[in-house]
């Protein structure tokens, strides 16, 4: 059981125990963080009300790309089996969103019947219309991939005149009507994809090789997900359709085009590989992509283990998002006249918005980047009788900064000790499993594991080489001291702490000195090193030279006997 108890008074008379972060973070949602988004009609603006599942369901990676950019052959390859409603073609075959969940029966489950459901984290999708909800289903599978995480397939994006021959004036869900480009049955496409993006882990943005170029209506998703940059991963896909070169420069095209687009200083993480099944057209970069594949594996994999500390972290963000607008809110109410003038008032302060901003921003302290977009937040105010709103009410305010300043601090200790207790909580089954172990595991056979299946010893090749050197650092009684061994292996200019790693396994029975095995084996661990690979935390059992070997094993009998 998990506990933390206030240490202020009012914490005293109404002590605060969780068993769990999710209990915790629903608790502090509900008590200290929500009324102040009522108060000020935050979910108007800005975002629906969490509710229970939104803090319970298993982590969600969304996938977003262009027309056949190869999303749902990307989750196909996941799974390593088809699910419902699952189509693949080099046309735009998928025109609706689908929540690829686990389930113990397979079968689809309609959007309309999804949203009502208080398990299933959609409820407020339905804020978006039937236009919306047509287009909206679940497929259930029961898949050991699905058991820890839940993928969300997505429409490919249309790029040319497609995206142009449709322009509609629809009403967003909260609160405000605005022409956009929807060529996607008269829903505002970006706006359900900025709700994805608020409540998944991982965003992947595909990309094919063979189209590289970032359509206008791609641009406008992208610049959509702003404030979520930390979820974005990015795959270049069908990677293996082209040569080394061209790989290298259509990499770069993508990296030029991104950092248009995604206005962070930091540089983008971009994935290049082949996510599908078949054959490898052009196999040159095999164990590049299958190095970049573990890359990614690994950082889905992780999603389970930081699942809490994502939802702690996305909790922040709309506390510090809800502070700013009750700000905002209530600095317009005192603005605005009690009788006459009020539509010309009304008229003045949203044009003014920009100064409203820089005035609160010196006054609360308050960053740049926490104050919400600031063209939106006109449009919106157009709506709303702004002498409806609330003035300031500073104990609401209160709350939520003791939220942030203590409770947020305690539940983090809960975080870190709940991922102590399950240190093993990644993604499995699937494609996962595929290369986990034996000879088609990444690296297999490849830098320290080189020679893991030879009976011989695999240092042995290269000796005769070594012990030359060997002979010439004058050795006494069969061994050459540390600084003599020093002075050989600086000779490969690696730092000082790779090199102190290699003595250190190197020197098996730890004399501070070196045989002619062991320096063998010191020069093998360098070559791995200079080729590039990383080293072992410890000496692999075929890397051991074959005497030390045997007084291994004689050791190990002693210790079982006595």
């Amino acid at each position: 059981m998990f506990s933390w108890l206030g240490t202020d008074d009012r914490r005293k008379k109404d002590p605060e125990v969780f068993q769990t972060v999710s209990e915790g973070l629903k608790k502090l949602y509900k008590t200290k963080l929500l009324p102040l988004e009522e108060h000020y009609k935050f979910h108007e603006f800005h975002s629906p009300a969490l509710e229970e599942a939104d803090f319970d369901n298993k982590p969600m990676v969304l996938l977003v790309g262009q027309y056949s950019t190869g999303k749902t052959s990307f989750i196909r390859y996941l799974l390593e089996q088809d699910f419902p409603g699952m189509r693949i073609g080099p046309e735009p075959t998928t025109d609706s969103f689908i929540a690829v969940m686990h389930g113990t029966m397979e079968g689809l489950i309609p959007g309309n019947a999804l949203v009502v459901d208080p398990k299933k984290p959609f409820r407020k999708l339905n804020a978006f219309g039937n236009a919306f909800l047509n287009r909206f289903v679940c497929a259930q599978l029961p898949n050991p991939v699905l058991e820890s995480i839940s993928v969300i397939d997505t429409p490919g994006i249309l790029s040319g005149e497609k995206q142009r021959i449709s322009r509609v004036a629809t009403e967003d869900g909260f609160g405000y009507s605005f022409l956009r480009k929807c060529p996607y049955g008269g829903y505002d496409f970006a706006a359900v994809l900025e709700w994805f993006a608020e409540r998944v882990d991982r965003i992947i943005l595909l990309f094919d090789a063979h189209k590289l170029d970032i359509s206008d209506e791609f641009s406008e998703v992208i610049k959509a997900l702003k404030n979520h940059e930390d979820k974005i991963r990015v795959v270049l896909n069908k990677a293996d359709q082209i040569e080394t070169q061209q790989l290298m420069r259509v990499y770069g095209a993508l990296m030029w085009s991104l950092g248009k687009i995604v206005n962070t200083p930091e540089v983008i993480r971009v994935y290049i590989g082949s996510f599908w099944s078949h054959p490898l057209l052009i196999p040159d970069n095999r164990k590049l992509f299958e190095a970049e594949e573990k890359d990614l594996f690994k950082d889905i994999q992780s999603l389970p283990r930081n699942a809490a500390l994502r939802k702690l972290n996305d909790l922040i963000k709309r506390a510090r998002l809800a502070k700013v607008h009750a700000y905002i809110i209530s600095s317009l109410k005192k603005d605005m006249p009690s009788v006459f003038g009020k539509d010309n008032k009304k008229k003045e302060l949203i044009n003014s918005l920009g100064e409203i901003y820089s005035r609160i921003e010196k006054e609360h302290q308050i960053s740049p980047g926490d104050f919400p977009n600031l063209k939106k937040m006109q449009e919106q105010l157009q709506a709303h009788d702004l002498n409806k709103f609330h003035p300031l009410k500073m104990k609401l305010l209160d709350t939520v900064d003791d939220m942030l300043a203590h409770d947020i601090a305690q539940l983090m200790v809960l975080v870190r000790q709940e991922e102590t207790q399950h240190p093993n909580q990644v993604v499995k089954g699937g494609a996962f499993e595929g290369t986990m172990n034996g000879p088609f595991g990444h690296g297999y056979g490849e830098g320290a594991g080189e020679g893991i299946d030879e009976v011989e010893w695999v240092v042995a090749r290269d000796k005769p080489m070594y012990d030359e050197i060997f002979y010439t650092l004058s050795p006494v009684n069969g061994k050459v001291t540390g600084a003599n061994a020093k002075k050989e292996m600086v000779k490969s200019k690696l730092p000082n702490t790779v090199l102190g790693k290699i003595w250190k396994l190197a020197d098996i029975d730890n004399d501070g000195m070196l045989d002619d095995e062991e320096f063998a084996l010191a020069n093998h661990l360098i070559k791995v090193k200079l080729e590039g690979h990383e080293l072992p935390s410890e000496l692999p059992a075929h890397l051991v030279p074959p005497s030390k070997s045997r007084v291994l094993e004689l050791a190990f009998i002693i210790i079982i006997i006595l």
